[in-house]
């Protein structure tokens, strides 16, 4: 939810570790011109080394099904260069989680993956975590970042 008032800028202050969800970075690998803005800004603080980024297997495999269906390889081979390479971004696995993402499905109904990718910010030191999941807001103890309420927040670029 957003208050009156509270600005883009606002939100992202003192946010230095960003877990990315595969909303996010679908939308800015793929331009999709509604979030352009607000993805562009956060990439370009990821790509200056304002924010650190993190983001997991899972999200590589969320972010690789379509342009696999599509036989773009062009398009998969952006996702891994993003997502595995990018500048100030940290690609982590789940193996180490699995225990935390179940303890976090319990306590709050997620789903596997999506604990898992809460686990995953948890467990990397993530203090806020960038999704389009409005539901994720139901996570105590993480900053949940959503991208349609960050839109809501008005003319901010």
């Amino acid at each position: 939810m957003t208050r009156a008032g509270e600005t883009i800028e606002g939100r992202l202050s003192g946010v230095r570790r960003i877990f990315l969800d595969t909303a996010p970075i679908i939308y800015h690998v793929e331009g999709v011109a509604l979030y352009q803005p607000l993805t562009d800004l956060i990439f370009s603080r990821i790509g200056e080394g304002a924010l650190v980024a993190v983001t997991s297997c899972i999200t590589l495999a969320e972010c690789l099904v379509h342009p696999y269906r599509r036989g773009d390889m062009q398009l998969v081979q952006q996702f891994k260069n993003v997502i595995t390479r990018g500048r100030n971004t940290r690609y982590v696995g789940v193996d180490s989680v699995v225990e935390q993402a179940a303890e976090l499905r319990a306590r709050y109904n997620l789903t596997l993956i999506d604990s898992l990718q809460i686990a995953s910010a948890i467990a990397d030191g993530c203090d806020s975590f960038l999704t389009n999941d409005l539901a994720l807001k139901r996570v105590t103890g993480m900053n949940i970042l959503v991208l349609d309420e960050l839109l809501r927040l008005g003319n901010w670029v």
